[in-house]
């Protein structure tokens, strides 16, 4: 699937995906090739994604997620350095 990280100040992550972890408003929660869509609240946390030759997360301080047509948008509305 295709994820996209974005904050208000720019594109943090673009790419190819296989799986990721969000910080969801009630728990955390996995998204998948060609998941359901959803719109979700992020709360503070870790996101973790993952594709054949990458592993990374980066912690964000809240924001919200999309998933549609095999797509997930995070707009976070901010990172943790």
């Amino acid at each position: 699937m295709h994820l996209e990280i974005l904050t208000p100040e720019k594109r943090v992550f673009e790419g190819e995906v296989s799986i990721a972890t969000f910080p969801g408003a009630d728990g955390s929660f996995q998204v998948m090739d060609h998941h359901a869509p959803l719109i979700s609240l992020l709360k503070e946390g870790v996101v973790e994604y993952k594709s054949k030759d990458l592993k990374n997360t980066i912690t964000i301080t809240g924001g919200v997620v999309e998933v549609l047509k095999n797509k997930t948008i995070l707009l976070a509305d901010g990172i943790v350095e």
